[in-house]
């Protein structure tokens, strides 16, 4: 386990314990090559290989396009996309070399439905999904990728958030996260169905679900008529 909070890493490790299992634990920010690196040395001694790599740190930006800092843009560019970057590059050449191993990239529907004042999430998570992909077509074999694509949950990545805009109330982001019936133990549950089975996509809620066939069945209906309807029914101030 890796994090660079080192409260939520003992915490974590916690849970590990009391679930049965033995945690190993390291402090790392994922937006440095070097401590992804010192990471994969590290795991790769202490478990012999890696058979499962979860690029899961993410942080969010809200603001128009243009008025958000380039400051909060190279920091999420940092942990949604170079994090992930750095994760599959330090750890798949060793995975094809043994001849299996999976990795569990988390994206989100942002990805898909790219509403208004979020475009620094929403390009570091489609950026993701497009990564996945292009993995998926790299690898065979027993070697796989699965990218997750939650819809709202309860996370603290609200706590850490960075934003520009008047207009989304942290709190109340909060309230539909708690709202949402498929929480965090369940799309965990899901996403390593999803990576037992092989399968490239994961849409843990019906939510995601319906975002990603609108998507993808009337792409430009989507963005320009339904995607600023979602805007604005996301709570506000």
């Amino acid at each position: 386990l890796s994090d660079i909070d080192s409260a939520g890493l003992d915490e974590t490790a916690r849970l590990v314990k009391s679930g049965g299992g033995t945690p190993h634990t390291m402090t790392c920010d994922v937006a440095k090559a070097s401590e992804v690196e010192t990471m994969h040395q590290r795991a790769t001694e202490l478990l012999g290989g890696v058979d499962l790599v979860i690029n899961n740190a993410g942080v969010a930006v809200g603001g128009a396009v243009g008025e958000v800092p380039l400051a909060d843009w190279d920091w999420i560019m940092g942990i949604n996309l170079w994090g992930v970057i750095y994760g599959c590059h330090y750890f798949l050449p060793e995975m094809r070399a043994r001849g299996r191993g999976h990795i569990l990239n988390v994206a989100s529907i942002a990805a898909f439905a790219c509403a208004g004042e979020m475009g620094p999430y929403n390009v570091t998570k489609a950026a993701v999904v497009a990564l996945s992909e292009t993995l998926a077509g790299e690898l065979s074999g027993d070697l796989g990728v699965t990218v997750l694509c939650p819809f709202f949950f309860k996370t603290n990545i609200a706590k850490s958030a960075r934003s520009c805009s008047p207009n989304v109330s942290t709190g109340q982001i909060e309230k539909v996260m708690g709202r949402t019936k498929v929480q965090a133990s369940e799309v965990a549950e899901r996403a390593l169905v999803a990576c037992n089975r092989g399968d490239l996509y994961c849409f843990p809620h019906t939510e995601a679900k319906v975002i990603a066939a609108l998507k993808r069945s009337a792409p430009e209906t989507m963005l320009k008529r339904l995607a600023p309807r979602l805007a604005k029914s996301i709570p506000r101030n």
